[in-house]
C-alpha cells in the first residue's frame, strides 16, 4: 500500500522554494513572494542575539538585582520585536492596494493613485546599505507625479539578492495584481 503523503521526493516535488503560495483571500494583505534567505538569516541572529539576552534576564533575576533583569528583559524584547518587523519588511498587495512596508515606516497606496507600475534598470541599494549597484527595481507612480517613484522591489535586497527569477516572479505578479485591479479603478 503506498502513502505518498509519507515519502520525502513528493514533499519536494508539491512545492519548490521559490514558489508563491496561492492566494485565496485577495482582500487581504499577501506578500507575493518568500522572505528571502537574507532576511531570514538577519532575523535569526536577532532572535539568537535575544534569547542569549533572557538568558541573562534570568541569570541576573536569580543573583537579585531586580532592576537590573527589568533592563535586559526590556531590551531582550526589542530585539525580539526588530527581528519580527524585520520579517515583515517588503512588499503587501491585496484588492485594496500595493502595501510597502519599512523597518520604521509603511506607505499604502490604492490602485485607484497608482498611474503605473514597471520594472525599470537603474542603480539600486545593496542589501538596503548606502552603496547602489546597477540592477532592476519595481517602481510605483502615482497619480498627480506626488514626488518621486517608490521603489517596491529591486533585485539587490533581502529578499532577491542571487535570486533573480524569484526577483522576476515577483514583479511578474505585482504586476497582475496591478492588472487585475489597478486597471479597474
Amino acid at each position: 500500500m503506498p502513502l505518498p503523503f509519507l515519502t520525502a521526493d513528493r514533499a519536494f516535488e508539491a512545492t519548490s522554494d521559490d514558489m508563491a503560495l496561492p492566494f485565496e483571500d485577495h482582500d487581504s494583505w499577501r506578500r507575493p513572494y518568500r522572505p528571502g534567505p537574507w532576511r531570514v538569516i538577519a532575523a535569526a541572529l536577532a532572535l539568537l542575539i535575544a534569547s542569549f539576552m533572557l538568558l541573562a534576564t534570568l541569570i541576573v533575576a536569580l543573583a537579585g538585582a531586580l532592576p537590573a533583569a527589568g533592563v535586559c528583559l526590556g531590551a531582550a524584547s526589542l530585539v525580539v520585536l526588530c527581528a519580527l518587523r524585520l520579517l515583515r519588511v517588503g512588499t503587501w498587495v491585496s484588492r485594496h492596494g500595493v502595501r510597502r512596508v519599512r523597518f520604521l515606516r509603511t506607505v499604502t497606496v490604492p490602485w485607484g493613485r497608482t498611474a503605473s507600475l514597471r520594472t525599470v534598470q537603474q542603480p539600486v541599494r545593496w542589501l538596503g546599505l548606502p552603496r547602489t549597484v546597477q540592477g532592476q527595481a519595481l517602481l510605483l507612480v502615482r497619480h498627480g507625479g506626488g514626488g518621486e517613484p517608490l521603489t517596491l522591489l529591486t533585485d539587490h535586497n533581502a529578499d532577491f539578492l542571487s535570486r533573480v527569477e524569484a526577483f522576476d516572479r515577483a514583479a511578474d505578479t505585482v504586476e497582475a495584481w496591478y492588472a487585475e485591479y489597478g486597471q479597474a479603478s
